[in-house]
């Protein structure tokens, strides 16, 4: 079968190549053909070597169809479409520890690749409706956003959301929020990005380049309140401000570090709004399959920027770099 795997260099030095057909599933195993992917910056680090790795089969997100299932297997039946987990062995509960030794495209095989055959608990149904491309947006990216706005932040109609940005994650937000009833501000340096946030439904929008002291804009539109949940995805270049635009006991979730892993956070400021800072890595199985529920009901489908084969995701990983895209970046084949 056709894979992309990693090597020593980088980009440039992805390689397609021939692997062993996976064969059979074994007792409670499903054998999927894979025909989807979607682009995240972790998938990134892995390509540009951060860890090093030699011969990894690249990508988290998987989507495709059950070709055969395995003794025991009864979630699922052939001809299913089925979505992978970003922990195949996180199912419920607290998350485990081992970081990314356990996710695939990291620690393990990904799935830029033509089949899997992996444990049945290792996937979930896609949703109704889903292209393969669209069903994989949700194994990162989608259920990031679930998970802050949902699991963790309870979000309730009327409220508002501040999300940083027009990648993934924070357009998968903005969604998610208008669908519950809440009002959202965006955040970007591209004018035109925020026109079209505009027409997915943002309620206001601030270039943090014409307005560097975006927060304070922020505060403008909520009238000197601040906001009640932050989707933060820079890290410590953005906090601060994140910080400085969230209301009395609002709450912040820290899903991104794209200014870097660490700088100086206003404590003195953050305690006394009392405001409530949490860090999450995706979800659960638990959670994905909560979060495909709702997706079954129709409430909004992602949105795909662009879309490349699978023999140039080289390419779609240089257009990931350039920051030009907004939304997701799928992979077909």
């Amino acid at each position: 079968m056709k894979a992309i795997v990693t090597a020593p260099g980088g980009l440039d030095a992805l390689k397609l190549v021939d692997l062993p057909d996976p064969g059979k599933p074994g007792a409670g195993e499903i054998r999927v053909a894979l025909h989807g992917s979607s682009l995240n910056y972790h998938d990134l680090g892995v390509a540009l070597g951060k860890p090093p790795t030699d011969g990894r089969v690249l990508m988290a997100d998987g989507a495709g169809v059950v070709e055969e299932i395995g003794e025991g297997v009864s979630e699922f039946k052939v001809g299913d479409h089925v979505v992978s987990c970003f922990f195949p062995d996180w199912h419920d509960g607290r998350p485990l520890p081992g970081g990314f030794a356990r996710t695939p495209g990291d620690g393990i095989d990904g799935f830029a690749c033509e089949y899997t055959v992996r444990p049945a608990t290792e996937f979930t149904r896609a949703p109704k409706g889903f292209s393969h491309v669209e069903a994989a947006t949700i194994t990162t990216a989608g259920l990031t956003a679930w998970r802050a706005l949902v699991e963790i932040g309870r979000l309730r109609a009327g409220e508002t959301v501040l999300v940083l940005g027009t990648g993934g994650v924070s357009i998968y937000a903005l969604q998610l929020a208008k669908a519950m009833g809440a009002r959202v501000a965006v955040t970007s340096s591209s004018d035109e990005k925020l026109e079209r946030a505009t027409a997915l439904g943002a309620d206001y929008t601030v270039n943090y380049k014409t307005h560097p002291e975006w927060a304070k804009k922020v505060l403008e539109w909520t009238n000197g309140v601040g906001v009640d949940h932050v989707i933060e995805v820079g890290g410590p270049g953005t906090l601060s401000q994140s910080i400085q635009a969230t209301r009395m006991a609002g709450s912040i979730t820290l899903i991104g570090v794209l200014t870097g892993i660490q700088g100086d956070v206003p404590t003195a400021m953050m305690m006394g709004k009392q405001i409530i800072l949490s860090g999450l890595i995706v979800g659960s199985r638990r959670h994905q399959l909560d979060f495909v529920q709702a997706l079954d009901t129709g409430i909004f489908k992602p949105v795909i920027d662009r879309t490349f084969r699978l023999e140039e995701l080289a390419d779609a990983f240089r257009y990931e770099k350039s920051g030009s895209h907004f939304g997701k970046i799928g992979l077909e084949w």
